[in-house]
C-alpha cells in the first residue's frame, strides 16, 4: 500500500507501507494520509478505474460533482439524458415565475440550443449546504476501518460517506438515518436496536457494522445472483470492479427486489461494464426512478470530489502519484 503524507500545501508519496491493521485481502485497495498539523493517519480506498477506464470524463458524475459544489441559491437547468447544462439562474428568480412561464422557458432554451421538442429539461438546484465534504473527510477513514474489520470491501464505506454525508445527521425522505442512510427496519435486521428509547442508527460505529454487514451477507450476493440470470459470472476480482461496485451500491439504495425487475424488465444486460451502468442511468421501472438512476452518479461525483481533496494540496508537491498507483 502507498501512503501520502500530506505536508503544508502538499501531498508527499512516501512509498510502500502496510498497515499493522487490516492486513489482509483489502491491503491492495488502499492507501495513506498522514495529516501533518495533527499527526493523524487516515485511510482511503484507490479507485484507479475511475481515471484508467475514464469513468471521470462522463456527464454524468460531472454535472453532479457542479451541483454539489454550488450553492443552493442557484438553479441549473439542464438536459435530463445528457445532463448538459443549459442555463444558470438566482433559484429565487425562477421561483418567481408561474408554471407556464417556466415551460415557456424550457421551450426557448430548447429553440436555442437546437433540441428536439420532447427533451426534458430539469431545474436543479445547488447541494453545497447538503454536501459538507470538509466534515465528511475525516470519518472516511473511521468507516473503511470499521469495513475492514467487518471483512467488507471498505470502497462501500468510502462511498456511502461521501453520497451520505454524515457532516448532518438527518432523515431522508424515506425514512432512512444515519451516517450510512439505513432504513429501520432494515436496521433491526442487521443488529441495531432502533425503538421509542434507542435508535442505534445515529451510532456511527454501529451504522457501519450494519451497513457492512448488509452489504456483505445481502447487497453483494443479490447482485451477483441477478447477474447470473444473464450469464454474467462475478468472480474474486471483477466483483471489485467499479462498475459492479456501482451496480451493488443501486441495490443499497433501491432494494434488491426493484434492481431485479430493472434488470428483468428493461436493461436485460449481456455484460457488465462501463455501458452497462450507463443503461440503469437511463432506465425506470417500478419503483426505480429517477432518484435511483442518480445513486451511482452520485457516487462517482463524490469520488472525484474526494481525489480533488486529496490533490488541492498536491499542487506544488513533483512526487505525487495517487492516480498513478498500481
Amino acid at each position: 500500500m502507498r501512503t501520502l503524507k500530506v505536508i503544508g500545501l502538499g501531498i508527499m508519496l512516501m512509498g510502500n507501507h502496510l498497515l499493522s491493521y487490516g492486513q489482509g485481502k483489502f491491503d491492495d485497495l488502499l492507501v495513506e494520509v498522514e495529516i501533518e498539523e495533527t499527526r493523524q493517519i487516515l485511510t482511503f480506498v484507490k479507485t484507479p478505474e475511475l481515471f484508467r477506464d475514464r469513468w471521470d470524463t462522463l456527464a454524468q458524475p460531472n454535472f453532479w460533482k457542479f451541483v454539489m459544489m454550488m450553492p443552493p441559491d442557484s438553479s441549473i437547468l439542464n438536459v435530463r439524458d445528457t445532463r448538459e447544462i443549459l442555463e444558470i439562474k438566482s433559484l429565487a428568480e425562477w421561483n418567481k415565475q408561474t408554471d407556464d412561464e417556466k415551460e415557456a422557458y424550457r421551450v426557448m432554451l430548447r429553440q436555442k440550443h437546437g433540441l428536439a421538442e420532447d427533451t426534458r429539461i430539469f431545474m436543479t438546484t445547488g447541494k453545497s449546504d447538503f454536501y459538507q465534504f470538509d466534515k465528511v473527510f475525516p470519518s472516511i477513514s473511521r468507516g473503511v476501518n470499521l469495513f475492514i474489520d467487518n471483512d467488507t470491501d471498505p470502497w462501500y464505506a468510502q462511498a456511502i460517506l461521501m453520497i451520505e454525508s454524515p457532516g448532518k445527521l438527518a432523515y431522508s425522505n424515506a425514512g432512512a438515518l444515519g451516517p450510512f442512510q439505513i432504513m429501520k427496519s432494515v436496521a433491526r435486521n442487521h443488529g441495531l436496536r432502533v425503538d421509542k428509547y434507542v435508535d442505534e442508527r445515529k451510532d456511527f460505529d454501529k451504522s457501519a457494522q450494519a451497513s457492512s454487514h448488509l452489504i456483505r451477507t445481502a447487497c453483494i450476493p443479490e447482485a451477483k445472483r441477478i447477474l447470473r440470470k444473464f450469464g454474467i459470472q462475478i468472480n474474486e476480482k471483477t466483483q471489485y470492479a467499479l462498475w459492479f461496485r456501482l451496480m451493488v451500491l443501486h441495490i443499497y439504495h433501491a432494494g434488491a427486489g426493484n434492481v431485479d425487475k430493472l434488470m428483468v424488465n428493461v436493461v436485460k444486460p449481456t455484460k457488465g461494464g462501463k455501458d452497462f451502468i450507463d443503461k440503469i442511468w437511463h432506465s425506470e421501472y417500478g419503483q426505480f426512478g429517477n432518484s435511483s438512476q442518480n445513486y451511482s452518479q452520485l457516487a462517482l461525483a463524490s469520488l472525484l470530489v474526494l481525489d480533488d481533496l486529496i490533490y488541492t494540496k498536491c499542487s506544488s508537491m513533483e512526487d505525487c502519484s495517487y492516480k498513478k498507483v498500481n
